[in-house]
Parts: structure tokens; sequence; C-alpha cells
């Protein structure tokens, strides 16, 4: 475990599956609101009164709520128990989705969804120290693997259920489906996570002391660009599946879900390895997703095995569990901060992944070359996963080194 870490002793197994249930059902219900609106844009657009692409600007703000959120909370609110930080981001998250279930227009309803994005990189930064914290040495990328568990079955499961509600019932209902998970996870939050003591020593400035640590940066930048390749592919994947592959359209849902279901197995799997070979777990990470990206170029034209082949791109959450707990050991005493960046890096990968992908599209190259795409991201990923070895080899080698004696202690 970081030495950074409050020093409590590990809870009992019962407690902490309790605990990591509670706060992987607020990452469901986190995945649930970011993932369903993309398959609801047009009724959104219907509802505020203007044209899906604009409406498309709605799931920007809420990107851009994360990005924007993650540092600023956890700076301004760093002397705050985690659990009382906990209960405030949730509660912000709940109330958020309720007001936009009854949005009366376009701007306040980007308004809305801007606030509602707020909370989600702290919230996720703070689950994850809570449950590595309690998990004890050893266990930790594995405790932030099941906390991350609730965000990866909402792409499976959370996302598309909420998305057949709205179609149904109104973009307002769903909405207000996930206001109900968050006001639920409040409830488990509450009742579960036990009362921690706030920590006198935090400050802002001890916080943003992890912009001042190399590492952090290093990390950080893995995450924000090792991971672009799987939104280059993922935001193109049904043109792709359906006029590269002949997917007829009524069944790129199943090839969605194959894609949840590589994203679930690289959660559980990365945690695993992570917990047990941190640093060549993210490295072979990249290397397997470059590897599985590129292998898309070729079996893009198969309806059956370019589907198993989103399977083996969605595993690309294999990095994480490992990014995630990389940041927590770098970050020094500037914890919160730290972990929170994570999801804003994610968030830009998510953006960068999509706007470079759309370039090579549009430059001409077609669908599938969203798949070479990938494989640039994840090498320029692995390239500055190596600077970061590097750095951690010179640290080592100057620690090392002997202190040479001046002439007049070597006499005495």
């Amino acid at each position: 475990m970081s030495a950074h870490f409050r020093g409590r002793t590990p809870a009992a197994p019962s407690r902490t599956a309790l605990v990591e249930f509670s706060l992987a059902v607020g990452g469901f219900g986190i995945g649930a609101g970011e993932f369903a609106i993309m398959g609801l844009l047009p009724n959104v657009a219907g509802g505020v009164g203007v044209s899906t692409p604009t409406a498309g600007h709605v799931i920007s703000a809420y990107a851009l709520g994360v990005v924007v959120g993650a540092p600023i909370i956890t700076v301004l609110f760093a002397r705050l128990p985690r659990r009382t930080l906990l209960l405030a981001l949730m509660a912000v998250f709940a109330l958020g989705n309720f007001a936009s279930a009854s949005a009366p227009g376009y701007a306040s309803l980007m308004a809305l969804r801007f606030m509602t994005g707020l909370p989600h990189g702290a919230y996720f930064g703070v689950a994850a120290l809570v449950a590595a914290e309690m998990a004890g040495p050893g266990k930790r990328a594995q405790a932030v693997g099941r906390v991350m568990l609730g965000l990866t079955v909402a792409t499976l499961i959370g996302a598309p259920l909420a998305t057949s509600i709205g179609q149904g019932l109104g973009w307002r209902t769903a909405f207000a489906l996930v206001g109900a998970i968050g006001a639920l996870t409040v409830a488990l939050v509450a009742l579960f996570v036990p009362h921690d003591p706030a920590d006198v020593e935090a400050s802002p400035m001890r916080e943003l002391g992890a912009f001042r640590r190399p590492q952090v940066w290093l990390a950080l930048g893995v995450g924000a660009i090792g991971s672009g390749g799987l939104f280059a592919i993922f935001s193109y994947i049904t043109p792709t599946l359906t006029e590269v592959a002949g997917v007829p359209l009524h069944l790129v849902p199943f090839a969605l879900c194959a894609f949840g279901a590589g994203m679930i197995a690289g959660n559980i799997v990365g945690g695993w390895l992570a917990d047990r070979a941190l640093m060549p777990t993210i490295g072979g990470g990249l290397i397997w997703n470059g590897a599985m990206m590129g292998l898309f170029y070729f079996t893009s034209g198969h309806a059956v095995l370019a589907v198993i082949n989103v399977f083996l791109i969605g595993t690309a959450f294999v990095l994480v569990p490992g990014v995630q707990t990389r940041l927590m050991d770098v970050a020094g005493d500037a914890q919160t901060l730290a972990a929170a960046l994570n999801h804003s890096a994610f968030n830009i990968a998510n953006a960068l992944g999509a706007y470079v992908g759309g370039l090579a599209i549009s430059a001409g190259y077609g669908w599938r070359s969203t798949s070479l795409v990938g494989v640039g991201f994840a090498l320029a990923g692995f390239a500055i996963f190596c600077v970061s070895l590097a750095l951690d080899a010179a640290r080592r080698s100057a620690t090392r080194r002997p202190r040479l004696r001046m002439p007049s202690e070597q006499e005495s």
C-alpha cells in the first residue's frame, strides 16, 4: 500500500464488499447517465427543439463538466472527510439528473448537463481511494476494478436499459431513472461507507502539488493518449459495422453488448494483473490494445469476426485499474486530486479519439481507418509509458549511487 494512505487497517471482507458494492452502484448510475443519452439524441433534439447534431453538444457539455470538475472539486474540498465528499458528489449528480428531466429548453439542459458532469471524476477518484484503502496491500487494483465494474456493467446493461426506457416513456424518464440510482447510492454510502476523520493536513496547495510531479503527468498521459484509440473506434462503430462488416442495423445493439462485455472482462483481468505486476500490466495492456485495434482493420470486413474483435477492443479497459493505482503510487500527498484526474484524462481520451478518428474518415480513408488511428494512440501511449519507466530507472540509479566523500571526511 502507498505510504500516503491514512494507515487504516484493512476492513473485514464482508464490510469491504458492501462498501465496494455501494460505490459501484454510483459508478453504474454515472455510466448509465453518460452513455444512455447517445442513443436518445433524436428524442432529446425533438424535446428541446433543436437538430440532432446540435443536441450532441449536450454530450460535450457533460464531458466538459467532468474535465473541469475533477480538479476543482478535489482541490477546494481537500479537507472534507472522504465519506462526506462522496455523499455530496452523488447528491449533486442525482439532483442534476432530476433537474435535467424537467429542463424547459436547450440552454437550460446544456447548463444542467455541465453541472451533472462536475462530480463524475471526483466521485470515481475518491471512491477508488476509499476502496483501495479498505482492501489493503496487494489488493488495491482489484478493489479499484470492482468499483469501476459499475461503470463497465452500465455499458452492457444500464445504458441500453435507460435508452430503451427513454425511447418508450420519453427521454426525461431516462434522466429521472438515473437520478433515482444516484439517490440510491447516497443511501448506500450513508449506510455502509465508514466514517473517516478529516485530514487536517490537507490543503489546496498540497493537492496542487500533484502537478509538480512528472510521473503524475506521465501516468495521466498514458491514460489520455493510450486510451484514445478505444474511442476512435467506438465513436464510429455503428457505421463501420453496418457499412463495412455488413451487420444489419437491428443487430448492432448486440455488437455493442460485446463491447460492453469486453470492458467488463478487461476491467476484472486488469485489476487482477495489476496487483501482481503493476507496470508490466500497463505496458502489456498498451501493446495488447494496439494489436487488437490493428486486427480490426482486417476483421471489420467480416460480420462475425468483426463482432468478436469488438469484444477484444472493449478489453482495452484493462488499463484503467492499473493507471488508477499507478497514480496513487506516484501522487505523494496529493492522492485525491491525482485519482480524480484519471477520469478527466479518460474523457480527454474520449474527445481526442473521436476527433482524430473523424479526421481520418473525413480525409477519405474510410471507416476502417479508425483502427489504424487506434494503433497510433496505443503506440503513443506506450512511448509515454517508456519515458515513465526511464525516469523510474534513473531515480533508482541515483539513490543507489554512493556519495563521494571529501578528502577531509576520508581523513577523519
